[in-house]
């Protein structure tokens, strides 16, 4: 695996979700060498750290709590059965621009606009309707830490920014394919190299 050097400049982070029609359709996940506007490639290729990464599947309620800004508008109920039809990936993503990146990758949420916009965004590519959108991304920071705990509730926001986050912003990096995150060397792996 080679390894990705890093600027020094610090790390932010943000959720990522590859919805049900994402994870149904079997090439939105394949490597770039089988399809070329994969999403997962899009991410590596963008740069993007995977700090966390994980298939899961969201029942009723936790598709409404996770939803819950959007109570009482006309689409929250559809919203909520789509995000509970099938398999999920979440991934926790790191970058300079972490938040700013990813929704400019994924492109606007209503699907027309992004196929007239923006058609090689990851909506406007593989984005069926404004719910069946492919993807979900953090706002805000905010937004994306409180999405973070949301999803992983494991993941110590303060911690990883404490003693992961200087290794991987500064440190020799590689992607675990297996894993389907980053890491990084250690120092005996970087001696091997």
């Amino acid at each position: 695996m080679a390894a990705v050097g890093r600027s020094g400049r610090p790390l932010q982070l943000t959720l990522a979700l590859l919805k049900p029609d994402a994870v149904a359709h079997p090439l939105v996940l394949e490597p770039l060498r089988l399809c070329p506007q994969a999403v997962h490639e899009t991410i590596l290729s963008n740069r993007f750290l995977i700090v966390r990464a994980k298939k899961l599947r969201c029942g009723r309620e936790e598709s409404r709590r996770f939803y819950r800004e959007h109570a009482g508008r006309f689409f929250y109920q559809r919203l909520v059965e789509f995000m509970a039809s099938g398999p999920m990936w979440a991934y926790i993503l790191a970058h300079e621009n972490a938040v700013p990146l990813w929704r400019s990758l994924m492109g606007p949420t209503k699907v027309f606009r992004a196929r007239n916009s923006v058609p090689d965004s990851i909506r406007g590519t593989y984005g069926l309707t404004d719910t069946r959108n492919t993807t979900h991304g953090s706002d805000s920071p905010a937004s994306a830490s409180r999405e973070i705990a949301f999803f992983f509730p494991e993941f110590n926001e303060q911690v990883w920014y404490q003693q992961e986050e200087p290794r991987l912003r500064c440190g020799q990096v590689y992607y675990n394919a297996e894993e389907r995150v980053h890491c990084v060397f250690t120092d005996e792996e970087t001696e091997l190299t």
